[in-house]
């Protein structure tokens, strides 16, 4: 009889996993604050993530590539990259275009 076939082994899975902790994550909301190349990005359900940046994430509103520094307090963004503990390392950055103007 093989080990494998033993009726008394098993293997153990754990039960409770950190949820998203290391995984790709989407965090949408709007910037609160700037601290350099980090953002505190506030979410739909009050939630606070802080959104930083370097040299390798790209900044884009539409189609257009913009640099970091053209972010301001109230831009809508959503960003996405692993996050960890409140944090995510950006590697893109999108900016909510503005609404077109109501035409009169």
């Amino acid at each position: 009889m093989d080990s494998w076939s033993h009726p008394r082994r098993s293997i153990l899975i754990p039960a409770v996993a950190p949820a998203h902790e290391g995984h790709a994550h989407k965090v949408m909301g709007t910037v609160s604050s700037i601290e350099g190349t980090n953002l505190m990005v506030k979410t739909a359900d009050g939630k606070t993530v802080m959104v930083m940046l370097d040299g390798k994430t790209k900044v884009s509103k539409g189609k257009t590539k913009i640099d970091v520094a053209a972010l301001k307090v109230g831009d809508r963004v959503v960003a996405q990259d692993p996050e960890e503990k409140n944090m995510i390392m950006a590697t893109t950055v999108k900016v909510a275009e503005a609404p077109a103007a109501a035409k009169k």
